[in-house]
């Protein structure tokens, strides 16, 4: 069995009720744990309770980390009038 811990958490708030949650987490096994980030998109009821709808994870490593943040950043300068919308580029990450 699985057991998930949060390791620290910090919500962004946006529009009227949203929110994306960034944490780093821990999935507990008999094996040992894992440490990984997640980015959960979610909005709150009227009674003010979270409610998740999507979620993604990326490995704790540092490198993928540094990796994504950097393709987040590549494209946050690009305009819709700048960017090619067929153009793609990969960054990889390589295993230690």
């Amino acid at each position: 069995m699985v057991e998930f811990e949060t390791v620290v958490s910090r919500d962004v708030k946006f529009g009227s009720k949203n929110f994306i949650e960034v944490s780093k987490k821990k999935a507990i096994t008999e094996e040992g744990a894992n440490e990984f980030f997640s980015l959960s998109r979610g909005f709150y009821t009227p009674e003010g309770e979270k409610r998740y709808k999507k979620n993604f994870s990326i490995p704790a490593d540092g490198k993928t980390l540094e990796a994504v943040i950097a393709a987040f950043k590549e494209v946050e300068g690009d305009s819709p009038s700048q960017a090619d919308s067929s153009a793609e580029a990969e960054i990889e990450v390589e295993d230690e």
